[in-house]
């Protein structure tokens, strides 16, 4: 797949992807403070202080990680062992949801 911006492999073992593409429709017109940020998204995923499964969906996760100043949320769709990055922005706390890591 080309256009690929960055994968990770989460602790779940779930490959997350996005596109050059998507990142700038994140950065640009839902989240611009994410700009810049890709770094402390790629931690985020690695290394979540955090995981959610969110109350809607089964197949979204939110991995959370502190940046010193707020949480990073990246917002993740599953589908068999891969994901894509839905969304990410920066909040003060955690959604409600299920708590999935750490066990």
């Amino acid at each position: 797949m080309d256009n690929i911006f960055f994968e990770v492999t989460t602790p779940l073992n779930v490959l997350v992807r996005t596109t050059v593409d998507y990142w700038n429709v994140i950065t640009s017109l839902k989240h611009p403070v994410m700009q810049g940020k890709e770094d402390a998204v790629i931690e985020t995923l690695k290394s979540p202080e955090a995981m959610r499964k969110s109350r809607t969906d089964d197949s979204v996760f939110l991995y959370y990680r502190y940046d010193g100043l707020h949480y990073i949320c990246v917002v993740v769709k599953h589908l068999n062992n891969h994901g894509f990055i839905i969304t990410c922005y920066r909040t003060d706390k955690f959604k409600i949801g299920e708590k999935i890591w750490p066990n």
